[in-house]
């Protein structure tokens, strides 16, 4: 899936507000993923769940980290996601489906965040690229 350069455009332009507030905002799309999809749940036993905890802002963090990175490669996201395909499919065995989960409780989260910058226009262009990027992340499942 290719964006064009308007596309990537909408995506850089709102990665870089996002950028500054990963803790906070990937808290908010685990806890909204959690909310909406209780079964995800299942894997991150190992955390404390509960609102605000340490372990959704640290995690949170992490996963807007690696969309962020990959935005910064939307040519290549093998220089960013490569690792994150092989340990999600090998270590974690994710189900495919929860990329796309969690994928949809990050756009809730920036079109709450940001309204005046979640166009319609930026709206499209974010869903196409964490198409793109939930994709990549499964390539090593085939």
């Amino acid at each position: 899936m290719t964006l064009t350069d308007a596309e990537k455009a909408a995506v850089l332009s709102l990665w870089r507000k996002v950028s500054g507030n990963l803790e906070a905002l990937g808290a908010e799309a685990l806890e909204r993923l959690f909310s909406a999809y209780p079964q995800t749940k299942s894997y991150f036993s190992q955390f404390d769940v509960s609102h605000g905890s340490a372990d959704l802002r640290y995690h949170g963090a992490k996963i807007l980290g690696a969309i962020g990175e990959a935005a910064l490669h939307l040519d290549d996201f093998n220089l960013a996601l490569s690792k994150l395909s092989e340990l999600h499919a090998y270590n974690l065995r994710v189900e495919p489906v929860h990329f796309q989960l969690i994928s949809h409780a990050v756009q809730t989260v920036l079109a709450a965040h940001y309204p005046e910058e979640f166009t319609p226009e930026t709206h499209a262009a974010w869903d196409k690229y964490l198409a793109a990027v939930s994709a990549f992340l499964t390539i090593k499942y085939r």
